[in-house]
C-alpha cells in the first residue's frame, strides 16, 4: 500500500552565522595601540565607515571620514566636498549663471565665449564626471567666430534701417514746396497775420514730412506761438475736430454749436498766434461741407489769431467743396500742389539713402533704376519705392539665411567687408508684381484673372468723365449715368445701379478704385487709385476699349 505522507522536499540551509548583521566596527584610531592586539577585521562589513589597518584603502578613507564631519541623510544638505555641491570653482555653465564672471559685463548675442579664469587656489579644479564643452572652434589661439546672425550691424539690417519712410534730414527734390512753407509760417504765425494755406498732392508726395521738417527746423522762431497738429484720420466723426481742438487748447469739450462758439471766443480773444496743422483734410467733408467752412472762416474773423493748414490728397478740394471761398480773393486760402516724384527724383531718393550703408552697394544699380521706373509710371510714391527696396531686402535675407544659417563672417563682422548676396533685378521684380499686384497688365494680356468686360467698360467711364468734369472724384449715380451712355453707344448690355457698385466694390478689392461710401448709394464717392496715365496704358491694349476711349463722351 503507497504511503500517503508528502514527500520531503529539499531545503537550502541558510548559515546561522550572525556577522552580517552585527553593527559595523568604531572607525580606528590615526595612531596604533600599543596597549593591545588589534583585533581582526570582520569577513563582511556592509558599512563604508568601516575599516581596519588590513587594508591600506580602507585606513586612507578612514583618515579623510576622521577629520571631516559626518554627512547629512538627506543628500541635499551635503555641503562638503564630496558631493560637490559648494566646489570653490565649479564647472563653467550657462552665462546667465556665471554671476561672478559677469559682474559689470554685459553678455551680447554672439559674442565668442569668453576665457575661464584662473581658479584661485592651485591645482586643478574639481571636475564632474564628462567631457567638458570646448570653448573655440577655430585654430588654436584664436576666438571662434562662429555667431548665429546679429540683429545689428549686418549689411542688410542697415540697409533695411535707411530704407525707412520717417522724416530725413534733407528731402530730396521738394526745397521748393519747403522754402513757400516756410516764408507763409513766417509771414503768418510770426508776422501775427491769420491766414490759410492749403497743401495737395498725392500719398507719397512729401506733404506731411515737408511739413514736419519745416515745423522741426523753425521750432525756435515758432516758440511764442502755439502749435496743434491733428490727424482727421483718427476722428470717428467730422464733427469731433471741434472738441479735439478744444481739448489741444485746453478748453472744456462741449458738443453742437456752443463749442464752436467757445472756440471762436478763444480764437479772437487775445492771446498767443495758433498754428493748426489738419492732416488728411478731405476727411471732414460732409454733405453741405458745415464743417470744412466753418474751419476756413475763423482765420477771416474779427480779431482773430489763428493760422490754418490743411493737407489732402484732392487736387480740386477748393473748387468742389469750398467754392464760396474764392469769392473773396482776400480771405481765400493760398495753394500748394505737391507733384509726384518722377523717376530722375526717385532714383535720387534711393541712392542718397542707400549711400549711408558703409561699403559694398547691397542693391545693383539696375534694380534700384527698374524700381524707381516702375514706381515713377503707377504713382510717383516714394513711400512706396523705399517699402519695394526694404521688402526686396528682407528677401535676399531670408535666402541667405536658409543657405548658411550658422557661418563664419568673411573678413570678420565688419559691414566693409563683401555682400554676400546683392538684391538683384529679379527681386525687384517679384516684390513689384507683390505690392501692384499687375493689377491691370495681367488682365490685358487675357491671363485667367483677367478683368470681365463690364470692369473694363466701367474704368473707361470713369476715366472719360474724370476729364469732362476735371474732377478726381465723381458720385456713383454720375458713373453710372455715363457707363450706361457708353455701353448704348458700343450696343453693350449695361447692369443697373445695384449691380455698378458691386463692380466698383470688386474693383476697390483690387486696389484700382477708391469708395467713399455715404448714406446713399447714389452719392457715394468714387475715385482712381492709379494714375490716368498708367491706366489708360493698360486698357488700351484691347480694341474695344481703345475705341471707348478715343470715341469719348458724346
Amino acid at each position: 500500500m503507497a504511503s500517503s505522507s508528502p514527500q520531503r522536499q529539499p531545503t537550502i540551509g541558510f548559515p546561522r552565522r550572525r556577522s552580517a548583521r552585527r553593527p559595523a566596527a568604531p572607525p580606528a584610531k590615526r595612531g596604533p595601540d600599543p596597549a593591545g592586539p588589534e583585533p581582526p577585521a570582520p569577513r563582511l562589513s556592509p558599512c563604508p565607515r568601516a575599516s581596519g589597518p588590513a587594508e591600506p584603502g580602507r585606513a586612507a578613507s578612514a583618515t579623510r571620514s576622521a577629520q571631516t564631519k559626518a554627512l547629512p541623510l538627506s543628500p541635499r544638505k551635503r555641503l562638503g566636498d564630496d558631493n560637490l555641491c559648494n566646489v570653490p570653482r565649479a564647472l563653467p555653465c550657462s552665462p546667465a549663471k556665471r554671476s561672478k564672471e559677469n559682474q559689470g559685463r554685459r553678455l551680447l548675442f554672439g559674442d565668442p565665449p569668453a576665457s575661464p579664469e584662473k581658479p584661485s587656489s592651485p591645482g586643478p579644479s574639481p571636475r564632474r564626471g564628462g567631457q567638458e564643452t570646448p570653448r573655440s572652434s577655430g585654430l588654436a589661439g584664436q576666438p571662434a567666430r562662429t555667431q548665429l546672425f546679429r540683429q545689428e550691424g549686418t549689411w542688410y539690417q542697415q540697409a533695411k534701417r535707411v530704407l525707412h519712410a520717417a522724416v530725413p534730414d534733407r528731402l530730396h527734390a521738394r526745397e521748393r514746396e519747403m522754402g513757400i512753407i516756410q516764408q507763409f509760417l513766417r509771414d503768418h504765425v510770426c508776422g501775427r497775420r491769420p491766414g490759410s494755406l492749403y497743401v495737395s498732392g498725392a500719398p507719397g508726395t512729401g506733404k506731411t514730412a515737408c511739413l514736419s521738417r519745416v515745423l522741426l527746423d523753425c521750432k525756435d522762431e515758432l516758440a511764442g506761438s502755439k502749435t496743434v497738429v491733428l490727424n482727421c484720420m483718427l476722428l470717428s466723426s467730422p464733427q469731433g475736430i471741434f472738441p479735439a481742438v478744444a481739448q489741444q487748447l485746453g478748453l472744456p469739450a462741449a458738443a453742437g454749436r456752443e463749442g464752436v462758439r467757445r472756440l471762436e471766443k478763444q480764437l479772437t480773444a487775445r492771446g498767443p498766434m495758433v498754428l493748426l496743422v489738419l492732416d488728411e483734410l478731405d476727411q471732414l467733408e460732409i454733405k453741405g461741407q458745415d464743417v470744412l467752412y466753418t474751419l476756413f472762416e475763423w482765420p477771416r474773423l474779427p480779431g482773430s489769431r489763428l493760422v490754418l493748414v490743411g493737407l489732402a490728397n484732392a487736387l480740386d478740394l477748393m473748387d468742389r467743396s469750398l467754392a464760396r471761398l474764392g469769392a473773396r480773393l482776400a480771405g481765400s486760402p493760398q495753394l500748394l500742389h505737391f507733384p509726384p516724384y518722377t523717376r530722375e527724383q526717385l532714383t535720387a531718393i534711393l541712392q542718397e539713402r542707400l549711400g549711408q550703408v558703409a561699403g559694398e552697394p547691397v542693391l545693383d544699380a539696375a534694380a534700384l533704376q527698374f524700381c524707381a521706373r516702375k514706381v515713377s509710371a503707377v504713382s510717383g510714391d516714394a513711400r512706396k519705392a523705399l517699402d519695394v527696396c526694404r521688402r526686396a531686402v528682407e528677401v535676399v535675407e531670408l535666402e541667405v539665411r536658409s543657405q548658411t544659417l550658422l557661418k563664419p563672417l568673411p573678413g570678420g563682422d565688419s559691414p566693409a567687408s563683401p555682400v554676400p548676396k546683392r538684391v538683384g533685378l529679379l527681386h525687384v521684380s517679384r516684390v513689384i508684381s507683390e505690392v501692384f499686384g499687375d493689377r491691370l497688365v495681367a488682365g490685358s494680356r487675357g491671363a485667367p484673372d483677367a478683368f470681365p468686360l463690364q470692369q473694363k467698360v466701367l474704368l473707361c467711364s470713369l476715366l472719360l468723365l474724370t476729364r469732362c468734369l476735371r474732377a478726381r472724384e465723381v458720385t456713383l449715380g454720375k458713373l453710372h449715368d455715363n457707363y450706361s451712355q457708353v455701353c448704348r453707344q458700343q450696343q453693350l448690355p449695361a447692369v443697373d445701379q445695384a449691380e455698378c457698385l458691386s463692380l466698383v466694390t470688386l474693383l476697390e478689392s483690387r486696389g484700382v478704385l477708391e469708395l467713399k461710401r455715404a448714406k446713399e448709394a447714389r452719392l457715394a464717392k468714387v475715385s482712381l487709385k492709379m494714375e490716368e496715365a498708367a491706366v489708360e496704358h493698360a486698357l488700351q491694349d484691347t480694341a474695344l476699349v481703345g475705341s471707348i476711349l478715343a470715341q469719348g463722351l458724346r
